[in-house]
Formats: C-alpha cells, sequence, structure tokens
C-alpha cells in the first residue's frame, strides 16, 4: 500500500496526479538497471515538415496482447511483458488503482533527447484515457500547456522512482512534453502504462 504524499496538479480541465517515490532508491535503480538490459529499444524516424529524422529517444511497446500502436505516423508491435516490467505494472496498479494492458517505454538518453508537445488521444487508446507514467533514472521537466488557453502552462520535476497519473479529460484540453534541456542529466527510462481498445471500448 503506498503511503507517501499525493499531489494534485492545479491544472482546469484536468485531472493529473503525481506519487513521488513509489519506489524506493534500490528498487528504482535495480528496475533501471534491469529494463536498461532487457528492453528491446528501437529508434524510428518521424517525419516533420517533409524532412525524415531519427525519433530523439529510444522506444519500445509492450502488452499482454498482440495489438499494434500508432502515433505521429509511427506503428509499434508489442513484445511480451517480462518479469521485472511486470512488477512494476503490479505496484503501479496498486497504487492507481487501475489496470492496464500496454506498457510503451521511452529513454532519455541525455537532455538532446526530447518528445515534443502532444496529447495521448489515439483513438485506440479510448476516451478519456488513464495514462500512468513512471520515472526511472534522471530527473526531467515535464510540461504542460492548455490546448485553448494558451496562457495555461505547468511545469512538474519528475523524479525518480515516481508516478504521474494523468486520466478524465486531460488528453483533451492539455499538451505535454519532455524538451531538450542544456543541463547535464543522467540518463531516465520512462514507463506509460496505458489501455489499447477496440471498437465497443474492449481491451484486447
Amino acid at each position: 500500500m503506498y503511503k507517501n504524499s499525493t499531489y494534485r496538479l492545479p491544472l482546469k480541465d484536468a485531472e493529473v496526479l503525481y506519487y513521488p517515490g513509489i519506489f524506493s532508491g534500490k528498487e528504482s535503480l535495480d528496475y533501471y538497471r534491469s529494463l536498461m538490459e532487457k528492453t528491446l529499444w528501437q529508434q524510428d524516424e518521424i517525419t516533420l515538415f517533409g524532412k525524415t529524422y531519427p525519433q530523439p529517444r529510444l522506444t519500445a511497446l509492450y502488452a499482454d496482447n498482440l495489438a499494434p500502436y500508432s502515433y505521429s505516423g509511427i506503428t509499434m508491435h508489442p513484445h511480451p511483458f517480462f518479469p521485472e516490467l511486470a512488477e512494476i505494472r503490479k505496484k503501479v496498479e496498486s497504487v492507481c488503482g487501475e489496470s492496464f494492458t500496454s506498457c510503451l517505454l521511452n529513454l532519455y538518453r541525455n537532455g538532446k533527447d526530447s518528445n515534443g508537445w502532444h496529447a495521448d488521444d489515439e483513438r485506440e487508446l479510448g476516451i478519456n484515457p488513464v495514462i500512468a507514467s513512471v520515472s526511472l533514472g534522471g530527473e526531467r521537466y515535464f510540461h504542460f500547456k492548455h490546448k485553448k488557453e494558451k496562457e495555461l502552462r505547468h511545469k512538474l520535476l519528475l523524479e525518480n522512482g515516481s508516478l504521474l497519473l494523468m486520466k478524465g479529460s486531460t488528453q483533451h484540453h492539455w499538451l505535454h512534453q519532455i524538451p531538450k534541456t542544456m543541463r547535464k542529466t543522467e540518463p531516465r527510462i520512462n514507463l506509460t502504462f496505458r489501455n489499447i481498445l477496440v471498437p465497443g471500448n474492449t481491451k484486447i
């Protein structure tokens, strides 16, 4: 049972909760090392304004099923969960009271790696998707920007061993990003647990 403090972000039209330290320092380090070694990382290409570039981070998709996941013109095919990844999912589900079929992992190798403004609103995630984001390794700032009221912004430092939970109408009203930074930063692994749906809102 998670007993530390929980912080709800003061965001209009959103439900975002931050759970610092759901994993201890030792747990975080052990999981970080295991994921770094066992994850089947890949670097896809993205096309922006007619030019193709290597995506500025490494990614991997794991799931209980064979359903692909598509975003930003990229289609990923999942691998089966391995034991450490399944353990992390179990802890996340116990903390936030949700269940998840899939996990999209991101590896930010240094401050040059980033993830641009976007919302997790792909059709296969369904209406009002729940996204549970775990951070292991180096700390990075996570930025929010309201889609319509551009002056509404917020940023949060994602700490090692923490969980950020986005739910409700968050993805309808807000964009988020991990920007590049000139600060010296250690590599960071980000695990984003989610559910992939089929028509009729059935998990696969």
